[in-house]
This record gives C-alpha cells, sequence and structure tokens, in this order.
C-alpha cells in the first residue's frame, strides 16, 4: 500500500509541474507577440512623424533654417570711460626715519637714557658715551694755555722795558727786536693753545649722543658697557622714527617711464588691514636702478597709527585714460592669419540673424576687457558660442 500511493504522488506532482510549464510558456509568448505589435506600430509612426517633416520642410523653409542656427549669446557695443592701471607692489615708509650715530669717533656706551617704544623729542640725549680721556686733554690744554698766558705776560714786561731802555739810548735795538718777537710768538703759541682747549671742549660734547628727530625709538641694539658707532654689520643700533609723515614708495619699471610721473593718480590696497588710500605720485627719482630695471615713486598718504613702515601695499597706477572709448571682453577676439576679429550678430530685413566677421586693433587692456578699433556703437558682439561659428552662419539668439 506504501508503494501505491508514493507512485501516486510523485506521478500528481509530475502533472502539476506539467501545467504550470505550460501556462509559463503561453504567458511568454503572449507578451512577446503584444511587443512585436508595438514596435510595429512605434515604426508605422515614426515614419508619419517623419513623412510630416519633410512635407513641412516643403512648404515653411524656416524650420530647416531655424534647425540649422548657431545659439548664441550676444551684448551691445557702447563706448564708454576707459582706465588702464598698472599693478604694482609696494613698501609704506616714513619720511623721518634716523639711524643715530655719534658726532665724533663713537665710544664706550657709560649711559642708556632711551629704550624701544619711548617717544623722543628733537635734540634729546639718548647715550652718554664715555669722556674720561677727554676731560684730561681739556684740563691738560688748560694748563698748557695758563703757561703760555704767563709766559706772555713775562715777555711783554721784558720788551717794553727794552724799549723804554733804548728810547733813552739804553741798550741795543737787537734786544728790543728780539724781545717784541718772543711777545709775537708767545700770542701765536696762546692762540693755538686757546683752540687746542675748544677743540677738547667740542670733543666732550660729542660725548653726548642726541637725537636728530622727535619720534618713538624702534630699535636700541647697544648696551652699557658695549662700543656705539652708530651701525655695525648687523644694523642701526639705535632707530627712531617719525610716523607722522608716510608715504608709499614703490619702484615702476623702465618702461613705463614715458606714461607715468609726479602726479599721476594712484590707488593703493593696504591688504592686511582692508584699506584702499587714493593719492598721486610727489616724487620720482632720477635715475634707473641697474639691477632692478625701474625708478622709484613715492606717495604721500594721510597719518593712520595702524601704518608701519615696510607694510606691504598693492599700488595701482593710471597710466592711460579714455573717455570715449569702445572695449569688450577680452576672451571673444580672436585670431586668424589677418589679425584680429571678433564675430558680431547682423539682422537683415527679413528678420535672419547672421555673424559677420569684423577685424579690429586692439588697444591697452585692463582686467578682462580691452580697448578696439573697427567697431561701432549699437553693434551686437557675439559673447558666447562664438568658438564654433563661421562667416555668414545663421544664429539664434539666446533670450
Amino acid at each position: 500500500m506504501k508503494n501505491i500511493l508514493l507512485l501516486l504522488l510523485i506521478m500528481s506532482t509530475a502533472a502539476a509541474c506539467n501545467k504550470g510549464k505550460k501556462e509559463k510558456n503561453a504567458a511568454i509568448t503572449e507578451k512577446k507577440e503584444s511587443l512585436a505589435k508595438l514596435k510595429t506600430e512605434k515604426d508605422a509612426i515614426n515614419t508619419k512623424i517623419k513623412n510630416l517633416e519633410l512635407e513641412l520642410e516643403k512648404l515653411d523653409s524656416t524650420i530647416t533654417e531655424n534647425n540649422n542656427a548657431k545659439l548664441v549669446s550676444i551684448d551691445t557695443v557702447y563706448s564708454g570711460n576707459f582706465s588702464h592701471y598698472i599693478d604694482l607692489q609696494g613698501k609704506i615708509d616714513a619720511d623721518n626715519i634716523s639711524y643715530i650715530s655719534p658726532r665724533g669717533m663713537g665710544g664706550q656706551v657709560k649711559q642708556l637714557y632711551i629704550k624701544k617704544g619711548d617717544y623722543v623729542k628733537i635734540g634729546q640725549p639718548v647715550i652718554k658715551l664715555d669722556d674720561a680721556i677727554v676731560r684730561q686733554n681739556i684740563v691738560a690744554a688748560n694748563k698748557g694755555l695758563e703757561t703760555i698766558k704767563v709766559q706772555q705776560t713775562l715777555a711783554k714786561t721784558l720788551y717794553e722795558r727794552q724799549k723804554n731802555l733804548w728810547e733813552q739810548n739804553i741798550g741795543a735795538e737787537i734786544q728790543v727786536i728780539q724781545a717784541k718777537s718772543n711777545v709775537d710768538a708767545l700770542e701765536t703759541q696762546l692762540q693755538a693753545a686757546k683752540a687746542g682747549v675748544q677743540t677738547a671742549e667740542e670733543q666732550l660734547k660729542t660725548s653726548n649722543v642726541y637725537s636728530d628727530v622727535s619720534g618713538y625709538v624702534d630699535e636700541v641694539n647697544v648696551r652699557v658697557g658695549e662700543l656705539f658707532s652708530g651701525a655695525t654689520g648687523f644694523g642701526p643700533q639705535i632707530k627712531i622714527i617719525n610716523t607722522s609723515s608716510l608715504k608709499v614708495t614703490v619702484i615702476i619699471p623702465e618702461n613705463y617711464i614715458g606714461r607715468v610721473g609726479k602726479g599721476s593718480v594712484v590707488s593703493i590696497f593696504i591688504p592686511d588691514l582692508n584699506q584702499t588710500i587714493a593719492g598721486t605720485i610727489a616724487f620720482t627719482s632720477m635715475s634707473i636702478d641697474p639691477n632692478q630695471r625701474g625708478f622709484v615713486a613715492d606717495v604721500k598718504i594721510p597719518y593712520d597709527s595702524r601704518l608701519k613702515p615696510n607694510l606691504l601695499a598693492q599700488v595701482k597706477i593710471l597710466d592711460y585714460q579714455a573717455n570715449s572709448a569702445v572695449t569688450v571682453p577680452i576672451n571673444i577676439v580672436q585670431t586668424d592669419d589677418k589679425g584680429k576679429y571678433i564675430y558680431i550678430a547682423e539682422k537683415s530685413s527679413n528678420g535672419k540673424v547672421t555673424a559677420t566677421k569684423r577685424m579690429v586693433n586692439l588697444g591697452a587692456f585692463f582686467g578682462d576687457r580691452v580697448k578696439v578699433d573697427g567697431l561701432r556703437n549699437s553693434d551686437l558682439i557675439i559673447t558666447e558660442g562664438y568658438q564654433n561659428i563661421y562667416e555668414g552662419q545663421l544664429l539664434k539668439l539666446a533670450n
């Protein structure tokens, strides 16, 4: 009985599988037939569309023209003010920067009266140098002067007596002459001794070092006990800056010497302060720097406590200006074997817009615009889509 039941189960399962397979195949066949029918209908529709397009092209030629037209963007040419600037880098400087130095040979520092950041006035003492030897020289010079004075007094007395005796016919004339000669010689020595004393006193004054400007002490590179000479191989020993009068210094390339000079308009931008200052060139050097091949120009700027010497500045110098100039974006200018040209859009009486090549001459440029000759006001220049068009091509203008 078990074997019979097992056999019936297997037969029923096989029959069910065959039935399912037949149903699946029927569904696939049906879908394929539907897809083939749709494709046939699609081909028929496409054929109808193509035929209608051909018929419309025969009836309306503008459709063909619009399909071949190049989509471009245009802009109207206009004339206006045009300015060209030279972009350079300069730095802020102060008119009154003093590097303090001694009047004499310098010497050992005995006293230092200043420190960094101090404000000093013109004529204020800043250093006291060792003056011991100079003072000894003054004492010695004064003693020598007094000795000569005593000798001169004695010589004058002897001369007066010899002269009186000679007037009484007593003595010899040669004695009077010798006495007078001694007086004259001592007078010369006396004048030399006085000059020696004055020189020693002047040397004593050089032991006091004074500030020759009013301003702030920026550097002090010397200490008590060290030798002060004003400067060393590492730079100045004392530097005093007066920032009440500031300027921007810039080196202008020599090829601009005929285009900029004293009075040229300048725009100065201080990047670190995000500050713009307007000014004019107040000074230009008379020579060309042989190393940088340029000349120095100074621009006076107003006082600002935030501005420091050697602060970087971006300098724009106006070197060309035109009141009625035609300018275009420099990127639309193209080049062929005949020169520079620009495509413009021209509208005909029938409403068609075509591309026309216009030869131009370039002038000065600044930023993204260039001055051109060869265009007229109201010309429509092609600003986008100009790369792949040709003379006479139909154009379609972008909205």
